[in-house]
């Protein structure tokens, strides 16, 4: 018979990200961090690869990434909404994570479940630190995709790109509950 865990499950069935625009000071310390990142890491890794690996940017290289995010608007001739979007992630931002999916060349692992684990290590952060009392939200963006902006920015391999970036601070407003999926109606069982 399985032993229920009540609370963890309440968790998983009311978590909400936070708006990353609401999320200010403080954040984790490197201390702190750790155990989020550890958390994150214990994720569903078809063959051991470990597929992924983390990047913190703290307050100090905001700027520069926000700056960084305005050269490369103009290059790929971004209009004013988009680039304005894609830079106050980091313009308002004091603590993110990105979660950095690597491509491992193998012939057992397809390279989609490599992904899938990439995903699945970004909501492991993102529950570890909600679960934590942190306010947390994955963001990602034209700039996630945009190859010299992980290159120049965050010193990515060619093998590398980003999964999602993590943004973790102390909530300033709680958001309010949004629509959720009806289950039943998306639902299918085999029983044949």
């Amino acid at each position: 018979m399985p032993v229920p865990n009540p609370a963890a499950m309440e968790f998983l069935l009311t978590r909400r990200s936070r708006p990353a625009k609401t999320l200010g000071l403080p954040v984790p310390n490197r201390d702190q961090l750790g155990p989020l990142l550890t958390a994150a890491a214990r994720c569903p890794d078809h063959g051991k690869l470990e597929p992924w690996r983390f990047v913190v940017i703290e307050r100090t290289a905001m700027a520069r990434l926000a700056d960084l995010v305005e050269s490369r608007a103009k290059a790929l001739d971004k209009d004013d909404a988009d680039t304005l979007k894609a830079r106050s992630q980091f313009d308002m931002g004091n603590l993110a994570v990105v979660v950095v999916e690597i491509r491992k060349p193998t012939e057992k692992i397809p390279a989609i479940e490599q992904s899938y684990s990439a995903g699945a290590v970004c909501l492991s952060l993102l529950n570890a630190a909600l679960a934590s009392g942190w306010g947390a939200n994955w963001l990602s963006g034209w700039v996630s995709y945009d190859d010299e902006f992980c290159k120049s920015g965050l010193g990515l391999a060619t093998n590398e790109s980003i999964a999602g970036i993590i943004h973790i601070g102390t909530e300033s407003s709680a958001p309010p509950e949004r629509p959720r999926p009806d289950v039943g109606a998306i639902t299918e069982w085999v029983s044949a």
